[in-house]
Order: structure tokens, then C-alpha cells, then sequence
């Protein structure tokens, strides 16, 4: 980092309101108009004012905290009056007119300011004259619903101000500020230290989602061979999960290697070199596992659907079975209701009561009737049989 820039003399204002910086014209639609005045006989409407977003800011010299600003307008005062030293200042969700305020007073390019207003927004480092700006996505493991929760935050580092814009619930920047001030020998080394630290965190807090998301995969695995049908919708959750886990990790591979790489550029202490070194293993150690878990899910998403497509054949198998032998049956049936309909139909011919009704007075009638009955039973049970239906 370069030296700390001198900064306006607070006695001169009418000088600061005639420089306008260059992001406030950025920031200013080309069809703003100005407001037309309002007479004393009609005061305008008071605004209502936006709840303060500060989470919490300090001032640091020599790795030790000297002050404690409740607002943003006492951080900037005595940051002016100290001279020397270093602000850090925490927001979580700050309104617009926050982060304007912030971008004038320590010059912060329009571009950083503007991706710090809207959330999503993909990991990255860019370097803006003697600010860094940083996204990181953090990522916390919810054991209750078993699922991955992921927060944003924002880093504005310069000479002397490091400045953190927190978007959802991790990470836990006061564990950070707490590690720092416990270790005042680190956060002597300004505010590139304190860039180390929340890196640091972000990936450490990558650890127990990991753990987690190992725990879900062995949990699916075993209720896929278990023929859980929800398993699937698992699956393709935790999949989904799993492309936004590595959208989180895998930039920071390269941003920590552009960090590495302005080392001795920028004058970066050994020591911090060391520690940068390590968080940089670590988020390799890290997207190297979010890539083995999502080609295990790619593989246990084609296992489980061999396994479903065994299951439907097995029960189409099944189904063709039990139709056949239930086809068998009705053949049993049929045949036997045929046979049987043989001598009904000869007996009801020669049941009826006419009176001149061929061989009714005939001695061999009814002998004949019987032998006819036997002989088109026989010749069905027969025919039947040959075609095993029988």
C-alpha cells in the first residue's frame, strides 16, 4: 500500500463544495435538473430519514484502537484530526446516501460504488489508483434445513480506511475486528491486514459447509440405493447449491494469486505474505472440493436414474407377467364355458315342445341327443387342448 494521502483541512469548506469529484459525475443522471427553490412561506416536507447501517467503525494507531465513532461524521472528524492511523468502518445494507458519503469523503471510484449498492455481484479483485476493491461471497452450512446459505461482502481498501459492506448473515465481521484487536502486533500492519483477516474468515467459514454438504452426499447416497423417491429432488437442490458454492470459491483462487503476485510492487510485509500464502492453500484446498462434489453428485444423479429405470423395468416385467398368466386364466375359462355351452345349446333344441318337431317320437332320440352332447364336448376339449388353452 502507499503512503496515507494528506486529506482536506476541515476549516476549508467552501473549497471542498467548489471540487467536484469525479464520481459524484458519474453518479449524476445527465437529465438531473435542478431544484427549482422553496419560498419561506412553504417549507418543504422533511424526508424520512433512512435507518444508520453502521454496524461498527473505529480508529486504530499502532494496532490499537484509540476511538470509537458512533456515526459516520465523527469518523470522518477525528480520522481528520488524528492524522495518522487507520479507520474501520462496517456496514451492513447501507442506504444509498451512506455510501455516497463514504465515496466522498475517501474518493471512492464510481464503479466500486455502485456494484457495492446492488448485491450479487461475482468475487473479484480490482484495484482502483490506491484502492482495492473486493467481493467475496461467504457461506454458512443451516443444519436445520440442510442446505447452504450464502451472504456478500464488499471491501474497500485504502491507505489508511478499510471499509466492509455486508450483504446477508455471514460472515461474522466482529469475530474478525475481535481477532485483530487481540493480535495488535498484526493490525499494526494496517489495513492490508485486515484485508488478511476477513479473507482468512470467508474461507475458513468455507470448512464446516463442507463438512456439511460431505455429511448430505454420504446421507443421498445411502437413500438412493434405498429407493427413497424424493432422492432425486435432493440431488438436483444440493447440485444447485453446489454451482453456487463453486461460483464462490473458485475466483478467489485467482484473486489471492493477484494479491501474491503485487507483493513486492506494493511492499506487502513478509509475515503477511505468509498468512496470504496459506489462505490461498486453503481456498484451492477448498474449490478443489467443491469440484469433486459436484461430479459425485453428477455421478450419483446417473446412478440413481440406472436404478429407477431398473425399478420401472423390473415393474413392467412384473405387469407383463401377471397379464399373461391372467390371460392364460381367462383361456381356461373360455374354454371350459364353451364345452359346457355344448350341451346346453343340444339340450335346449331338443327341450322345445313342438308337435311336429323331427325325431320327437324317435326311439334313438334321446340316446342320439346324449351321444351328440359327448361328441361336441369331446371334439371342443379337444381343439382346446391343442392350442393350450387347456
Amino acid at each position: 500500500m502507499s503512503e496515507r494521502r494528506p486529506r482536506p483541512d476541515a476549516k476549508t469548506p467552501a473549497k471542498d463544495s467548489a471540487r467536484k469529484s469525479a464520481w459524484r459525475r458519474a453518479l449524476t443522471p445527465p437529465s438531473a435538473q435542478p431544484k427549482t427553490p422553496v419560498t419561506a412561506a412553504e417549507p418543504p416536507a422533511p424526508e424520512p430519514a433512512e435507518p444508520p447501517s453502521i454496524v461498527q467503525a473505529a480508529l486504530y494507531r499502532d494496532g490499537v484502537r484509540v476511538s470509537s465513532p458512533a456515526t459516520l461524521a465523527d469518523t470522518f472528524r477525528e480520522l481528520r484530526e488524528e492524522g495518522a492511523g487507520m479507520a474501520w468502518i462496517g456496514l451492513a445494507r447501507p442506504p444509498e446516501s451512506e455510501l455516497l458519503s463514504l465515496a466522498e469523503e475517501f474518493d471512492l471510484h464510481p464503479l466500486s460504488v455502485e456494484d457495492a449498492m446492488e448485491a450479487h455481484q461475482r468475487p473479484k479483485l480490482e484495484r482502483y489508483g490506491d484502492t482495492l476493491f473486493v467481493v467475496l461471497r461467504a457461506a454458512r452450512y443451516l443444519d436445520a434445513p440442510e442446505e447452504v446459505d450464502f451472504g456478500e461482502l464488499h471491501v474497500f481498501v485504502g491507505p489508511d480506511f478499510v471499509i466492509t459492506v455486508r450483504h446477508g448473515a455471514a460472515p461474522d465481521l466482529s469475530a474478525v475486528r475481535h481477532r485483530m484487536e487481540q493480535t495488535p502486533e498484526l493490525l499494526r500492519l494496517g489495513p492490508e491486514a485486515v484485508l488478511y483477516a476477513i479473507l482468512d474468515a470467508v474461507v475458513d467459514g468455507y470448512a464446516p459447509v463442507v463438512a456439511g454438504v460431505q455429511n448430505d452426499i454420504d446421507e443421498i447416497e445411502t437413500e438412493v440405493f434405498r429407493g427413497d423417491p424424493e432422492v432425486s429432488r435432493r440431488i438436483y437442490e444440493l447440485s444447485r447449491e453446489m454451482v453456487e458454492f463453486q461460483r464462490a470459491t473458485r475466483p478467489l483462487v485467482s484473486m489471492l494469486h493477484a494479491l501474491m503476485a503485487g507483493f513486492a510492487k506494493y511492499g506487502t510485509d513478509e509475515e503477511l505474505q505468509r498468512y496470504l500464502r496459506d489462505v490461498a492453500d486453503h481456498v484451492t484446498h477448498t474449490s478443489e472440493r467443491v469440484d469433486g462434489f459436484r461430479q459425485a453428485l453428477t455421478d450419483i444423479l446417473t446412478v440413481n436414474a440406472t436404478l429407477v429405470t431398473q425399478q420401472q423395468n423390473a415393474e413392467m416385467r412384473a405387469l407383463a407377467e401377471a397379464g399373461f398368466e391372467q390371460n392364460e386364466e381367462i383361456k381356461k375359462i373360455s374354454s371350459w364355458a364353451a364345452i359346457l355351452f355344448a350341451p346346453t345349446l343340444v339340450g335346449t333344441v331338443y327341450g322345445m315342445n313342438f308337435t311336429h318337431m323331427p325325431e320327437l317320437h324317435w326311439v334313438l332320440g334321446y340316446p342320439f341327443a346324449i351321444l351328440l352332447m359327448t361328441v361336441v364336448c369331446t371334439s371342443l376339449y379337444v381343439i382346446f387342448k391343442r392350442k393350450d388353452w387347456l
